[in-house]
């Protein structure tokens, strides 16, 4: 097996899961399609990380605690506006057309959803 080049990097994703469970089966679906996953387990740690290094994307569960995701999207689209963002949520989507403090390209991805899903999201989503 070959390794890349250096010129070539990984996509790296940084995830906000508070739900300890799902936060390892995403990581692992993430990780095996090849993708450089940091995860934390609320919006606030993972706000503090970005601040220190890039992301290609911020996937993000909405309803969390210390910082929920749509004011960690807010706030990461205002250090990085190139970051892409998809929310992962139990709740209707609907929550985020009428939130004015969501970034306005952002994705949701409703949960329960099968990790294939969620890899094929964010490869499109990375893709775009």
């Amino acid at each position: 097996m070959t390794a890349k080049p250096s010129s070539v990097t990984l996509s790296r994703i940084l995830l906000a899961e508070d739900d300890d469970s799902m936060r390892g089966f995403l990581v692992r679906a993430l990780k095996k399609a090849g993708y450089d996953v940091i995860a934390f387990p609320n919006g606030e740690d993972a706000f503090e990380r970005l601040k220190t290094e890039p992301f290609t994307l911020l996937l993000t569960d909405i309803v969390m605690p210390k910082m929920d995701g749509i004011e960690l999207a807010r706030r990461a689209s205002e250090l990085d506006p190139d970051l892409k963002i998809m929310f992962i949520t139990g709740f209707a989507a609907v929550i985020l057309n009428n939130d004015e403090a969501a970034p306005k390209d952002a994705r949701v991805l409703s949960k329960p959803f099968h990790l294939k899903d969620l890899v094929r999201e964010v490869d499109r989503l990375l893709a775009a």
